[in-house]
This record gives C-alpha cells, sequence and structure tokens, in this order.
C-alpha cells in the first residue's frame, strides 16, 4: 500500500485535479487503493492568513471570503455531474460559513490567538480534501473523507504541533482497519490536541501528516507529488542548468531540505526514516517522469556533491569578548537561552581562541535574539568582558551536500576556489563533523551567482557557462561573434563550454540581455533596442549584474576602454583584450594589471596584442614556466612590414609595392604609420616585459627604414612623391641584399636585457630567410632551443586570425 501526498499546486485548478484522478485510476488499477493526503488549494492558506490578518486589524474581509468560495464553487462546476454537485455545494457552504463567524469573532475582540490562527487555516485542507474526494468518488469506486484532526493526536504547541507518536498510530490503524476497500482522503496539515482543538503540523505540514499515515500503515512507499521533477541539484529559479536528483539518501535530503530545498519538509522524513519507508517526489504535471527516490541508502554518485542548496535571508549575530576565552558553560548558557524563546538557530560556528561565537538566524528573530543576549548577560557586558552583540543582514547560507564528500579531498577547495575566483566574499563557515554538508554565509546580493558557480564546479560533465561582454564591433568584434555562433555547438560538445554573450557596445549604441543575446541577429538587435552607449553605465551594468565566470573583451584600439580595466579586475571579472595600448604603455601600469588579475583570482589574457592569432605569448610563457631561460628573441610582428620586404624584390619600385600593399588593405590609411615601426615597437615591448624584463616604450630602440624627407612629407600624397625621390636610397639596399645573397627583413630584437628594431639583411641560414607573403615570424633562443631555435611562425593580422586569437582566450578562461 502507497501513500500519495498532492501539494497545492497539485490541487490548485480543474485541470490539475482532473490529472490527479487520472493518477489515482492508474494506481487503483493495481488492486490495492492508495491514502491520498492532499494540502489546501494553491495560494488558499495564505488567502485564509490574509483574512485573518485583516480581521484582527478590525479591516474588512469579505471580499476574500468570496474569493475562496468562488475558487471551490468553479471546481465544483466544472468536474461533478449535475445531479451531485447540491450536497457538495451545501457542505462546502456550511464550511465556509463557520469560517466567516469565526472571522467575525476575531473582528469583534481585534486579536487573534494562535489557537485560533490554527482554526482559521484548517479551512483550507477541509475544503479542498472533501471537494477532491467528492470528484473521485465518481470513477474511482468508495472513497471516504478523513478529516485528520480525528486521528491525528498532538500537543498543544499551536502552529507547531508536537505529535503524540503512539495514540496517533492506534488510532490511524483502526481507522484504516475499519475502512477496508475504501479510497481514503485525508488533510493534511492539521491534527487535534487532548481536547480536540485544532492544532496545525507547522510548513509543510501536509507531507508530514504524509509520513505518519506511512509510518502508521507500514506503507511500502510515501509519495510527494509537487509541480517539480523531483529534488534538483540547485534551484531551478536561479540555477538554470539544475536538474533532478535520481535518488538520495535521508540524510542527503534532510541536509537539503533543512538548508531551503523547499520540495520536502524535514520533519517528513522521520517516520519514513525509523521505519526506512521509500519517499519519492514525483511531478503532477509530468506524472511519466520518475522523479526522486529518497531511501535509507543510496548509490554512490559520480559527483562528489549530490545537491546545492540555500537559505535566501538571514541574519548573522557576533558575539566576541575576551571574557569568553576558557569560560565553560558560556555556549551553554547562550543556545539555551534562545532555545527557551523559540528562537532557531540555523548555523553556528566558533573561532578556536573562543574568542567570538557567530551564529545565523531567521530575519524576523535577529532583533529579539540580541535583545536577550544583553538582557541575559548584562554582567558580563557592563564588566567590558564581552561586546554588544552586533547584528549583520543582507547574508544568505549556501550549503553543498552529499555523502561522497566524507573522506573526498578537494572538496572544500573547489567550493572555496570557485567562490572566490568570482568574488564571493565567505563571512562564516561551518562542517559538521559527518561530512555530508559543508555551509557558508554569503552576501544576499551574491547568492545566484555563487549558486551558478558552485553548480558549474560541482557538476563538471554539464556545460560551464562564461558570461561575455564585449566592446567594439568592427572587424575583428563582427568576426568574433560569426565564430563563436558557428562554433557554438561544437565548443559546446568537445570543451564542456556555452559561451553567452550578455553585453554588446559600440560608440554608439549599447544591448544587453542577460539570458544570452542571439548572435545571427545581434547587429539587428542592437540597431533596434539598443540605448544610447555610454562605457560607464556599460561597465556599472556588467557589475550589477554579479553574473558567474563574467569576462570582458576589449575589441577596441583605443586608449579609452583601459582606463576601466582596474575596476574590472576588482570586480572579480577577467579580462580578455586584442587592444595592445594598455599593456605597453608605462611598465607601472602592465604590472598593475597582472597584479590585480592574480589577486582577485581571475584571467588576463592578451595573446592577440603581439601576434594576433599566433601563439606567442603563451609559447613564451610556457618555456619560462617550465624553467626554461630565454637567451634571444628575434621576431617580424608587422604584416605590413613582412609583406612589404618579402615582394620587395626583382624589378619592383619601394614605391610599388607600399602602394599595393595599402591598395590590399594591408597598411594604415598612412603607410607611415606602419612603417615607423610604432606598432612593431608595442608588440616587441609586451614580450620583453612578458619574458620579465622592466621596460619603459623609450628604451625601445627602434632605426628608422625611410629616409627622413619621407617621414617629413606633409600627406600622405607628397609621402608616395618623396619615396619616387628616394628610389635610389631604396634600390641601393636590395642591390646590396641581392648582390650578398641576403633578403632585407625588419626585425625585432631582445638581447640581454635590451630591445632593437632594425632592418637587416639575412641569409638563407637563419629562419626568415624563406618568409613569404603577410606571415609573422618568432624564433626563441633559449637554453633548451640554443642549437635550432624554436620558431612560431603564420597570418599575423587579419579579422580572422585576430578573431580567432580572442575566441581561444575566451575558451581558455572557461578551461
Amino acid at each position: 500500500m502507497k501513500i500519495l501526498k498532492f501539494g497545492g499546486t497539485s490541487v490548485g485548478s480543474v485541470k490539475s485535479i482532473s490529472t490527479i484522478i487520472e493518477i489515482l485510476k492508474n494506481e487503483s488499477s493495481s488492486g490495492e487503493n492508495p491514502v491520498v493526503v492532499l494540502s489546501a488549494m494553491g495560494g488558499v492558506t495564505n488567502l485564509l492568513s490574509t483574512m485573518a490578518n485583516k480581521a484582527a486589524a478590525g479591516e474588512d474581509f469579505s471580499a476574500y471570503v468570496t474569493e475562496l468560495e468562488s475558487r471551490h464553487f468553479e471546481v465544483i462546476k466544472a468536474l461533478l455531474d449535475v445531479h451531485q454537485q447540491n450536497p457538495v455545494f451545501t457542505r462546502l457552504k456550511i464550511l465556509f460559513n463557520q469560517l466567516e463567524d469565526i472571522l467575525q469573532g476575531i473582528s469583534s475582540l481585534r486579536e487573534i490567538t494562535p489557537k485560533t490562527y490554527d482554526l482559521v487555516l484548517s479551512f483550507g485542507e477541509r475544503c479542498s480534501t472533501f471537494l477532491v474526494s467528492k470528484i473521485a468518488e465518481q470513477s474511482l469506486g468508495p472513497v471516504e473523507y478523513v478529516n485528520a484532526c480525528d486521528v491525528i493526536k498532538t500537543d498543544s504547541s499551536f502552529g507547531q504541533a508536537k505529535v503524540q507518536t503512539e495514540l496517533t498510530d492506534m488510532l490511524i490503524r483502526d481507522f484504516y482497519e475499519a475502512n477496508k476497500g475504501k479510497m481514503l482522503f485525508v488533510t493534511g496539515f492539521i491534527a487535534s490536541n487532548e481536547e480536540g482543538r485544532v492544532t496545525t503540523l507547522g510548513r509543510g505540514g501536509s507531507d508530514y501528516t504524509a509520513a505518519i499515515f506511512g509510518s502508521a500503515l507500514n506503507a511500502e512507499e510515501i509519495e510527494i507529488w509537487t509541480d517539480v521533477n523531483g529534488m534538483m541539484t540547485a534551484d531551478p529559479r536561479m540555477v538554470k542548468k539544475a536538474f533532478p536528483l535520481k535518488e538520495l539518501s535521508y540524510i542527503e535530503a534532510m541536509e537539503l531540505s533543512y538548508f531551503g530545498a523547499k520540495v520536502i519538509y524535514p520533519p517528513t522524513m522521520i517516520p519514513a526514516f525509523m521505519k526506512r519507508i521509500p519517499i519519492v517526489i514525483r511531478n503532477t504535471f509530468e506524472p511519466s517522469f520518475p522523479g526522486t527516490v529518497i531511501s535509507h541508502e543510496s548509490r554512490p554518485s559520480e559527483h562528489s556533491v549530490k545537491g546545492i542548496s540555500s537559505i535566501n535571508e538571514i541574519s548573522i549575530i557576533n558575539l566576541e569578548g575576551s571574557g569568553m576565552v576558557g569560560k565553560a558553560g558560556f555556549s551553554g548558557r547562550l543556545f539555551s537561552l534562545l532555545a527557551r524563546e523559540q528562537i532557531n538557530v540555523i548555523l553556528i560556528t566558533q573561532s578556536s581562541s573562543e574568542h567570538s561565537i557567530t551564529f545565523a538566524v531567521n530575519p524576523l528573530d535577529a532583533v529579539k535574539a540580541k535583545l536577550l543576549i544583553e538582557q541575559e548577560f548584562e554582567l558580563e557586558l557592563e564588566a567590558k568582558k564581552i561586546e554588544v552583540p552586533e547584528i549583520e543582514e543582507g547574508l544568505s547560507i549556501l550549503a553543498i551536500v552529499g555523502e561522497n564528500m566524507k573522506k573526498t579531498s578537494g572538496v572544500s577547495g573547489t567550493l572555496f576556489h570557485a567562490l572566490g575566483r568570482n568574488g564571493v566574499n565567505v563571512r562564516a563557515i561551518a562542517q559538521g563533523s559527518s561530512e555530508y554538508n559543508i555551509s557558508v554565509i554569503i552576501s544576499r546580493v551574491d547568492l545566484a551567482k555563487a549558486l551558478n558557480a558552485v553548480h558549474d564546479a560541482f557538476y563538471t560533465d554539464l556545460k560551464k557557462t562564461l558570461n561575455v561582454f564585449c566592446l567594439g564591433t568592427g572587424n575583428i568584434g563582427k568576426t568574433l561573434f560569426k565564430q563563436l555562433e558557428q562554433h557554438r555547438d561544437f565548443l559546446q560538445r568537445q570543451n564542456g563550454i556555452l559561451v553567452n554573450v550578455i553585453g554588446i557596445s559600440n560608440t554608439r549604441k549599447m544591448v544587453f540581455e542577460e539570458g544570452g543575446l542571439a548572435l545571427q541577429n545581434w547587429q539587428e538587435t542592437l540597431d533596434s533596442s539598443g540605448e544610447p552607449a555610454d562605457l560607464d553605465a556599460f561597465i556599472a551594468r556588467m557589475r550589477e549584474m554579479n553574473l558567474p565566470n563574467a569576462v570582458f573583451v576589449d575589441n577596441t584600439a583605443s586608449q579609452v576602454p583601459i582606463a576601466y580595466y582596474e575596476e574590472v579586475f576588482r570586480s572579480n571579472i577577467s579580462v580578455v583584450t586584442c587592444n595592445k595600448i594598455g599593456n605597453s604603455a608605462s611598465y607601472q601600469q602592465y604590472r598593475k594589471f597582472s597584479d590585480l588579475a592574480r589577486k582577485h583570482g581571475v584571467d588576463f589574457y592578451y595573446e592577440t596584442n603581439v601576434g594576433a592569432g599566433l601563439p606567442i605569448i603563451r609559447t613564451l610563457k610556457d618555456l619560462m614556466m617550465s624553467g626554461d631561460r630565454v637567451i634571444r628573441i628575434e621576431a617580424i610582428l608587422s604584416g605590413t612590414i613582412s609583406f612589404i620586404f618579402n615582394n620587395f624584390k626583382g624589378d619592383t619600385s619601394f614605391y610599388d609595392i607600399v602602394k599595393q600593399a595599402q591598395e590590399k588593405g594591408f597598411t594604415e590609411p598612412d603607410p607611415r604609420d606602419d612603417l615607423r615601426g610604432t606598432d612593431f615597437m608595442r608588440k616587441m615591448l609586451i614580450l620583453a616585459r612578458d619574458a620579465g624584463y622592466t621596460l619603459e616604450p623609450e628604451d625601445v630602440k627602434i632605426e628608422n627604414m625611410l629616409p627622413q624627407s619621407c617621414l617629413d612629407a606633409g600627406s600622405v600624397e607628397e609621402f608616395y612623391e618623396q619615396l619616387k625621390v628616394n628610389n635610389d636610397y631604396f634600390e641601393g639596399l636590395k642591390t646590396e641584399a641581392e648582390s650578398a645573397g641576403k633578403v632585407l627583413r625588419y626585425i625585432g630584437k631582445l638581447e640581454n636585457g635590451d630591445v632593437s628594431i632594425a632592418l637587416e639583411m639575412v641569409d638563407d641560414a637563419h629562419p626568415f630567410y624563406m618568409l613569404s607573403g603577410s606571415d609573422n615570424i618568432i624564433s626563441f633562443t633559449t637554453e633548451r632551443y640554443k642549437e635550432r631555435p624554436l620558431v612560431v611562425k603564420g597570418p599575423g593580422a587579419g579579422a580572422e586570425v585576430t578573431a580567432a586569437g580572442v575566441f581561444a582566450d575566451i575558451v581558455n578562461v572557461g578551461a
């Protein structure tokens, strides 16, 4: 025999009640009737509570009574045969009249006692259970409506009554035996004391009713039918990737429930635990889903934690002072005091020096607890042996739970790394010796971010989500969005990473979408829905969203965004940039960015600063990290200059080849911006700094390849004229190189801490001799690569390869 309990949403509408009847038909077809426990219709308990409070305040409550009647009467009209409606209307009308009389009495007295409050709340379950039992009787045969007040006996702790187990078990068994062959429909949540006064079993009490009946009747299973597919790995309202758990042990379920998982009420499991009765969480609206099985033992999970739970709103009270150190009985006095006053302590942590105790309570109890402590420890406060208790508000608890945590190393490390990397400050920590639970107190505003970050950290078989904010929609930005969209499925399948572009901005407009912008039509979205661009507002919005695994991507070549990097790092947001201005300015700024990224546990990737998509910076850092020592670096890091000197041969004049480079789009509008070597200098400077040298821009020696008259020309046209005028100079260089069997190369060099960029002639023994097209090339001569240098070569410019480099850096953040 099974116990089936249906929650408020399951009896909340005509459609859901019809679904219940179908579920019960399937159950009864097995030959044995289940016992059915029902909650009040969804929202009705809150409605009754509002009525009671309005009546106590002397306010009009009649509209709420009318609403209550209409909700129940609509179900009768929709689901009961016409000839069976009148008796049910009459019975419910009697109940509503009784309720109205009670409310009138409350209104006259202008007060409500816990006893009366329980009586008012009981009408929800009494009405819904009677109603559903009559609907079920039409198609399920003999049924019996059971007012649980007749069979569940408690003490007189109204609002949170304690069950008298032996008497209750006897009454339930006797009633069940007397009604064999009937399907019992039992009111959840309510009971009665020895005097027959209505009591309630506390929050989630209908679950408790089901467990009480299950234990008394030695049921084979207790099914809790609700509106979700079982207990989830985390709160699905905050963690979109949360998924249902197949099975849990009683201890795991109790831990998760205690720390905020609303699917099941913690005391529910105690009667089931004692009799080892499995509890199954099922979804009324998806009855084919198997749900979550809670039993005495569950099979080992592949994950180190079973679930991540939370309590959204808590306050903590800090008590400290030298008078607590070594003082036997101090904690006993403190927590006995709170227990006497019915203040539930959610979490406790104490310093090993015994100098301070921190404990968490419901925010509604915080002020009362503080006053009680000040009264109890008045003498210690006056003697300055302890400080005045402090209340901290706006906090939450996050807890990871699972039997696998026991004796599993690294669980705490994973938890705190995920929190630290996302800038979530931990105010207090608690872990029981059983190792089933690690709980941390964090700021309420960080809870959603923390839950998502921790969920990603422990459920690594799921896709890790990166929340990306992109600045710049030029060629690189547009190409990056195209690449992200094209490779989205591959990235999820192969790397387990989901890249959500949350914000996009250019100099005109910006747009945000917390769930991720559709990259197929980002341009249309930006143009049609974007707001005026404001970099201050863009950074502020990114911070306010407070998303986990956030990445700021700078795809501009502007000085302006650089000023915001420090703020971004301090917000625990990683930075990916192809903008080389920041790293090639003062050494102090370069160092600050690296230090801030390290300090705040985030990433700072700028591979595209030097070689676009070529792995130059990564190669250098890997060499140094592995203990190799750099002797010399030689490089050609300008696609424009590479193209010019790779093609300056034969009868082609220098003028012709520069003109051709500009026509192909390899140069800036003024080719001198490339030929001066300023961009090349920045790249070499960044390389030198990453190699460990403290250099400023003025320390890089640049040899001009152009005659002074070319550099001093007043316009681009005049510049080209000067190239013609100086043709003999360029031809002389080419002839000299060719006669010696060499080629001209504009090479940057780092050696002995000195950086220089100069025009050189190299022969076929040099790795740069065979360079072609617009490729970049770099040669690392190190202790390990002394005889034959390590060479990296390939396209070093262009939107496709640069965007691919940015893409790779974003993926590396996810890794």
